[in-house]
């Protein structure tokens, strides 16, 4: 696997290409790879389109869940949503926080971050904003937001622990977060594990289940909860490019899982911390 300015540089490169994509070549693959299926059903994503606030010009079909729908937004809310794309979650949480609340979405692609502002302009949403930069630094000050959301994100970043700590910096004391995410159950096999193309594809960056749930609770959040999980069904035409039709059987037959884990969690009031993240006993 490459180096994580590599890896930054590889996922930079691909939703780049993607801004510029039908929605249709990204649904047919697996989370906006280029690893196109025959299987046309969506192999990881949800569907918004009956959720308030929803924009088909948004959607670009690269999510595995629907963290806004579970995010307990509430009308004046300051929601930040990470890995903001085209949009898509930043204008539904718009819809929950309404005119009184305010919606930040930060992405590191300027593609993506010119496709979402193009975006809220055509709707005329003048409290919704779009910054670009890194999720693990975000161009946000401390104790901003009552609610951050997230979809499919965390996976692409390889520094997961150093998003984390931001998120808790950027929440206000009290506040949540709702994140969708993949996760694995079992080893990935080798030449699945060193894909540039599958890191891409949200599937060999994404670490074990317990391990994320741990890296939650390490960095002082409380009330980690998994709102919703599903199982990802990998197709064996995206799989034949990796494996042989041998090594296909035995990863079916075998104790490995890919899922699509949405997680809420809480950053503790400063009357009930203890001390800083990381350092409670």
């Amino acid at each position: 696997m490459q180096t994580n300015e590599q890896l930054k540089d590889l996922v930079k490169q691909k939703y780049s290409e993607i801004a510029l994509q039908d929605k249709t070549d990204n649904t047919a693959s697996c989370c906006g790879s280029s690893c196109c299926s025959i299987e046309t059903a969506n192999i990881m994503t949800d569907d918004y389109s009956n959720l308030e606030g929803y924009n088909p010009d948004a959607d670009l079909g690269l999510g595995c869940g629907l963290p806004t729908q579970f995010a307990k937004i509430k009308k004046g809310d300051v929601v930040i949503d990470l890995g903001s794309g085209a949009g898509n979650d930043a204008f539904v949480a718009r819809a929950e926080t309404g005119d009184t609340g305010k919606v930040i979405g930060i992405d590191f692609t300027p593609a993506m971050i010119e496709k979402a502002r193009t975006n809220a302009e055509k709707l005329g949403y003048h409290n919704v904003e779009f910054r670009q930069g890194d999720i693990e630094n975000m161009p946000v000050s401390a104790n901003v937001a009552d609610v951050i959301v997230s979809n499919c994100v965390l996976n692409l970043v390889p520094n997961k622990d150093g998003v984390v700590k931001d998120i808790y910096r950027v929440l206000k004391p009290g506040a949540h977060f709702s994140i969708s995410d993949i996760v694995l159950e079992g080893k990935l096999p080798a030449s699945i594990q060193q894909a540039a193309e599958m890191y891409a594809g949200c599937v060999s960056g994404a670490i074990q289940k317990q391990v994320y749930l741990e890296l939650i609770e390490t960095n002082g959040f409380t009330n980690v909860t998994i709102q919703k999980e599903k199982a990802i069904h990998i197709p064996d035409d995206i799989l034949s490019g990796y494996l042989s039709k041998e090594e296909i059987v035995q990863f079916r037959n075998g104790s490995t899982g890919i899922y699509s884990i949405t997680v809420y969690a809480e950053k503790p009031n400063e009357k009930t911390a203890c001390c800083a993240p990381g350092c409670c006993n």
